[in-house]
């Protein structure tokens, strides 16, 4: 595969790796608890969305910064990666996971360690409320980026990177007494492996799994469909190489560096 030989190509997964490695070290590191009381739930959104706004705009046009399995099997479903690439990054994201939480536990003074389980489900909430605020979450999310990142809109309104943190700050606003607000199943499984906790671990794939996929169906087949027939998005998933863009005049003005969602 074309993919598998391209230089490109690993330096996105790489950048997969490391993005979500920083988004675990920093996003669990702000939800710790240092002190007897609640979680400021204010400190640890704004450090989940600022760590993501900050990766996008790092990372955004070397890998599309996806950091999340659930928005990578989003682009899959709405044929926009091939499954080798899908494969790949959702495989870096959970290393990466789990190499940033084993750094955050390596810095972490002992006693202060059994507080990186921020997924547990609040006292009362079953674990079909759980799923369902946690497809809800990752929907609203998904669909964000997915708008965001679209080519072929004219004009983007404001800061793309600065949208995708602010949409998952929102989340997490409102999951984390629910929930804890995972949306990420590789931000949920690095802490349950180092921690060696897996209650209820299965609610933070699902949920966020269907929302993702529920987020790229809607966009990109019922809200801003996207014309390809069958066997161009079968030709995207086999990983065929895409078609060499043809040179353009310069015409002396700036190029603007657009986020790609790859």
């Amino acid at each position: 595969m074309w993919e598998f030989r391209s230089s490109s190509f690993w330096r996105a997964v790489f950048a997969e790796f490391y993005g979500t490695m920083f988004y675990v070290f920093i996003g669990l590191g702000a939800s710790l608890k240092w002190v007897a009381g609640p979680v400021n739930v204010l400190n640890v959104a704004l450090a989940f969305g600022l760590a993501l706004a900050t990766l996008v705009q790092a990372v955004g046009h070397v890998s599309g910064a996806h950091v999340n399995p659930a928005v990578t099997f989003a682009f899959l479903i709405g044929s926009q990666m091939s499954l080798f690439r899908a494969f790949c990054y959702i495989a870096a994201q959970l290393l990466g996971g789990v190499a940033g939480a084993g750094l955050l536990y390596g810095v972490t003074p002992p006693a202060i360690r059994g507080n990186m389980a921020l997924n547990t489900l609040h006292p009362g909430v079953t674990v079909g409320q759980a799923t369902t605020v946690e497809i809800f979450l990752t929907l609203q999310f998904v669909l964000c980026i997915f708008a965001t990142y679209d080519e072929r809109r004219n004009g983007r309104l404001g800061s793309v990177a600065l949208a995708i943190g602010f949409s998952l700050t929102l989340g997490h606003l409102f999951g984390i007494y629910y929930t804890g607000a995972g949306m990420n199943p590789a931000r949920s499984f690095a802490p349950a492996v180092l921690i060696r906790n897996f209650h209820n671990h299965w609610i933070y794939w699902v949920g966020p799994i269907i929302g993702g996929a529920l987020g790229g169906i809607i966009y990109d087949f019922i809200l801003f469909p996207r014309m390809r027939g069958l066997s161009e998005r079968l030709s995207i998933l086999k990983g065929a190489r895409p078609a060499d863009p043809e040179p353009q005049e310069a015409t002396g003005e700036p190029i603007e560096l657009k986020t790609q969602s790859l």
